[in-house]
């Protein structure tokens, strides 16, 4: 029995919450996309400024670090972007400056004494 009033306003308030459910799944996947772009740009504007102050050798000095450590590698970028925005990269960083850099951001290696009997 349908006709009962009751249950045909409860049909109508499910109605009315499945349709705001679907609106704020729709609207959480244009911020989810909305977020991706301002990812995307940020890693472009972040690759032009590398771009625009490593050399080829130093970039593939870096590239190489980022196989290896990609987290690493990551904190090196940041670096040298931070470095480029404070205004404390005069010209390019060559391989040898980044070597430095390297060497100087890399965590300390623990060493070990292995003595054989």
């Amino acid at each position: 029995m349908s006709g009962n009033p009751d249950e045909d306003r409860l049909d109508e308030i499910r109605q009315k919450k499945m349709e705001q459910l679907k609106e704020q799944q729709q609207s959480g996947g244009d911020a989810a996309e909305a977020q991706q772009a301002r990812q995307e740009q940020a890693d472009a504007q972040k690759q032009a400024m590398l771009r625009q102050h490593l050399t080829d050798g130093a970039r593939k000095r870096l590239n190489t670090v980022k196989m290896s450590k990609p987290d690493f590698g990551e904190q090196v970028e940041r670096q040298v972007v931070a470095l480029a925005q404070s205004g404390r990269v005069q010209g390019q960083i060559d391989e040898d400056q980044m070597k430095d850099l390297l060497e100087e951001l890399k965590p300390d290696s623990q060493s070990f004494n292995i003595r054989r009997r």
